[in-house]
Parts: C-alpha cells; structure tokens; sequence
C-alpha cells in the first residue's frame, strides 16, 4: 500500500519551482550563457503562433502548455493536426537546455535542429517541406522585419536558433530543496521532505535521478527499460486513451486499437540495436508536480500511481 504522506513528501522535493531568467539560474543548476532578449522575444513569439502548422491552427504552445509546467496535464498524450492523436507524452520544457538529447527517444541533441521534427510531423504542425515554413514566414510583414532585427535571413537555421532561444529560457531552479540541500538553510524545507530525502536515496531512486555536487538535474540522461512499453507492445495491459474530439467533448478508446501507439519501440526507433527496445530517456524530476501524466506514454496519472508502480 501506497503511504499518501510520501507522496506529499515527494511533491515537496520535486514541485512546483519559479521559472528563471537565463542569466539568473539560481542554486541547483549549472550556470548558462545568455541569449539576447530580443532573439528570445522572436522565438516566443514564434512558438505561441498558430500560423506555423500547415491549418494555421496548432502552435507548441498547444501542447507544450506554460501553465502546466510546459506539458499537457489534460491527456496522455496530445492530439495534433486534425485530430490526429500523437504516441508519446509531451514532455516538460522547463530545463530542456540541460538535456544532454531529446524526445522520449533521443532522436536529437540540438534544439536548432529539433524543432523540424514536430513542424514536419504530420501529426503534429503538418507541414510538407521547410520550404513551405520559410515561404510562409517570409510572407509575413512583421516575420521579416524582425528575423532582419536579430538573424538576417529567415532560413532552416534561423528559425531553429529562435525556437532554440526561447526554449533555452525557459530555466527553473532555486527551489526550497536547493536552497536546503545546496545553500544550506534548514529552515527551507519541512522535516517530512529531509525524511523524504532519505527514503529518495535509500530506495534507490537517486540511482537514475542523480544529483551533483554542486547541481541537480535529477536524471542520469540513460535510457531505461522500465516495462511499460514492453507491456503495452506485448498487450499485455492495453490500458484507456482519453481522445478529445472538441474543447468539451472527450471519448475513451483502448489503446490496442492504435497501431502505431501499441507498436512502439522507444530508443530501438532510432538505433536499431535489439537491446534498445522499449527503453525511454531517463526525465528528470524538477517541477515534477506540474507536468502529470507521467511516463513516456502518460500512461500514469498521479505521483502515487508512480511510487506505485516502483
């Protein structure tokens, strides 16, 4: 049985942290360069505009949701163009810049680069080309005026640097944990969490979510086997989907209906080495009780359900 107290516990390590300026990280995280403000003004703009997907009707901001941790709380995983409902789980972008690679299968390991990927996916933006994103961008007055401002041209590249600036913003540290565990004050936290702590290490949670000296990113950047795709790939636990049709209007469907979802191999995708199938990067815990459902499929709903399961 499942004590709610660790739960809270665990809440209280991992919750709800302030969301930072590039050139004030604050305690618990490695220092970064900044980018200046107004590349990450263009780049934020960018990424809360509808008119990047091929329908003008999708933007990251739609699934990367600013007020849920930069992750989507509604649904296991999101549904993109059309209605198209999307494999895996959105993850949080909050400390993406720390990410040593990215997407639940480590696919890439620039954020200039990995914009592309949901831009062209046809489930998600839809659109056809990076022709077709750059043409479109160039048509637009007030698009032109300010890539010319801060990047030349609008090009693959510059469009990525924006994306990528803004996303490196997005910084969240200096928690009350940091501030106990790394700055030394023992009035920052309760004693439930320090006892919390304990039961972190002796467990062996710290195993994967690892901590520095000096720093926290809660995750070793490995990939893991935990057993969730090899059960939903074997349909051995085909589990519920909520599929949102409208705003208001939600249908339960069993995931063994979806091909691709119950297909998939996680980091076998991108290595093709038999031993990588069904292993998923390692996510780290900041912010941690912003950004539910949890798993690389959203396939757990709450903290406890994840203690749970371990």
């Amino acid at each position: 049985m499942l004590f709610p107290q660790r739960v809270k516990i665990a809440a209280l390590l991992f919750g709800l942290l302030p969301v930072l300026s590039q050139a004030d990280v604050g305690l618990g995280l490695p220092s970064v360069e900044t980018s200046p403000e107004r590349l990450v003004e263009l780049g934020k703009k960018l990424f809360f505009d509808r008119r990047l997907s091929v329908n003008n009707t999708l933007s990251c901001a739609m699934c990367h949701i600013p007020e849920q941790g930069f992750a989507q709380n509604q649904l296991a995983t999101p549904v993109g163009l059309e209605g198209r409902v999307l494999k895996r789980n959105s993850p949080s972008l909050l400390n993406v810049r720390y990410r040593q690679s990215l997407f639940h299968d480590g696919r890439e390991y620039s954020l200039v680069n990995q914009v592309w990927s949901p831009l062209l996916s046809e489930r998600e933006m839809g659109n056809l080309s990076i022709g077709m994103v750059i043409g479109r961008l160039k048509e637009l007055d007030d698009y032109s005026a300010e890539f010319a401002e801060t990047l030349g041209d609008i090009d693959a590249v510059t469009i990525g640097e924006a994306l990528a600036a803004y996303q490196q913003s997005l910084v969240a540290g200096d928690s009350p944990f940091d501030r106990w565990y790394f700055g030394g004050d023992e009035l920052a936290v309760e004693e439930a969490v320090k006892r919390g702590f304990i039961l972190f290490q002796e467990k062996g949670c710290i195993a994967c979510h690892q901590l520095g000296d000096k720093t926290a990113l809660f995750t070793d950047h490995s990939f893991r086997n935990t057993g969730i795709g090899y059960e939903q790939s074997m349909g051995l636990k085909p589990g519920q989907r909520t599929i949102r049709l409208t705003d208001t209007v939600t249908i339960q469907t069993d995931v063994k209906f979806e091909g691709d979802v119950h297909n998939d191999l996680g980091r076998y995708e991108v290595t093709g080495e038999p031993e990588d199938r069904w292993r998923y990067r390692t996510a780290g815990l900041r912010n941690i009780a912003l950004t539910a459902p949890y798993m690389h499929d959203g396939s757990i709903s709450s903290l406890a359900a994840v203690l749970e399961f371990y």
